[in-house]
């Protein structure tokens, strides 16, 4: 079996699975807010996880807060933003290729508050075009209330200038927040060194248990509370703290750390079976293979074969990917990301997402491209559109 939808959601890693084996047996459990010694042992745990976190994506334990994950981070960050904005701050600045939870929350905003959204210029990679954004910041300076634009592309991998943009942003004097979702564990990325405001991570896409995650804030006097509660988090976010999430949370960190080095030869086995495709079905299609991508990401159609049946017929061959966003997997239609980019019908009807971790290579790769192409020669002789 190869499970193929780690944008989506990786499966627990070893090392995780290995510590709750020992952990579900101890005798630690308790509210790691009580004073008591059981929730103090929990809360220095809580504590030590956070500064292990924290050295490794490049920030001070103080700029980070748990919660659930992306989702919750997301919607606390532009909460926190556009919900203490001026009044004269009526512009928000983010792209088309944003994940839904953006658009959800900045479009509830914008319509509370008035707000104006405004979208940056994609090129046909599914890069934002800096200079889109200089002339939106330049056009509509002293009105911005936030720029909202993703560090990595969850479903094309396509990775964007987020340092720039942070640039421009400083240069301008706005908040900017960056949706890393999908690099934060995945790639390079340093919270101080980015220059970004705010940042998010979702732990179940590293391997964690699911429903735990973070915010980063550069400023996090600016956060205001989303989820109330008692002292929990400083205030900033009520709620028992979800202490065994935390801790898993750590342990996938460091797994990173320890194997971020394969994520070169991750990138050389997704470009050697990319070519491979392209080789046996030369009207194969790889949406943003001219820009930087993840490591592990590829997002691939055949025209004139729809991702779905792709899809149906890789599971039948015990290889499991999706043919957009895991979220909107049962749409049969081109997403907006792909829209955005300028991709025809006929190849984004037809994708599907391969997404792999640092934890593969060659090996998977390689009965991936067998079991492609065995898809596409099967589904090239009844194509479904």
């Amino acid at each position: 079996m190869i499970y193929a939808d780690y944008n989506g959601s990786a499966p627990l890693l070893p090392a995780v699975r290995e510590y709750m084996k020992t952990r579900l047996e101890s005798d630690l459990f308790a509210n790691p807010n009580a004073i008591h010694t059981m929730g103090q042992r929990l809360t220095k745990g809580i504590n030590r996880c956070r500064e292990i976190i924290s050295e490794i994506v490049g920030c001070h334990p103080d700029q980070l807060y748990f919660n659930s994950g992306s989702s919750e981070g997301v919607s606390h960050i532009i909460h926190s933003v556009l919900g203490s904005a001026p009044a004269n701050k009526k512009v928000i600045i983010t792209s088309p290729i944003e994940h839904a939870v953006v658009p959800a929350a900045l479009d509830f905003y914008a319509k509370k508050q008035g707000l104006v959204i405004k979208h940056v210029e994609i090129d046909s990679e599914g890069r934002v075009k800096i200079a889109s954004l200089e002339k939106l910041l330049e056009e509509n300076k002293d009105k911005i209330a936030l720029v909202s634009i993703m560090a990595a592309n969850n479903e094309t991998g396509v990775l964007q200038p987020y340092q720039e943009m942070s640039k421009l942003c400083q240069k301008y004097q706005v908040d900017f927040f960056s949706d890393t979702t999908q690099l934060i564990g995945k790639g390079d990325f340093n919270f101080a060194e980015s220059g970004v405001d705010y940042a998010v991570c979702s732990g179940h896409k590293l391997g964690s248990l699911t429903g735990i995650g973070f915010i980063i804030a550069k400023e996090p006097t600016k956060l205001l509370p989303l989820v109330f509660g008692s002292t929990q988090e400083k205030g900033i976010r009520g709620g028992t703290m979800h202490y065994l999430g935390i801790e898993t949370l750590a342990i996938a960190f460091k797994d990173f750390q320890e194997n971020q080095h394969r994520l070169a030869d991750l990138k050389k086995a997704r470009l050697n079976f990319e070519a491979e495709i392209k080789k046996a079905f030369p009207n194969v299609a790889i949406i943003g293979e001219k820009a930087p991508r993840l490591a592990g990401t590829t997002l691939i159609g055949y025209p004139g074969i729809h991702g779905q049946a792709a899809q149906i017929e890789l599971e039948s061959q015990d290889i499991f990917v999706t043919t957009s966003a895991a979220c909107s997997d049962n749409q049969p239609e081109t997403s907006k990301v792909l829209k955005a980019m300028g991709v025809d019908d006929h190849i984004g009807r037809s994708v599907i997402r391969i997404s792999l971790s640092y934890s593969h290579g060659q090996q998977e790769y390689s009965a991936l491209a067998q079991g492609l192409k065995a898809a596409y020669t099967k589904l090239n002789k009844i194509q479904s559109y």
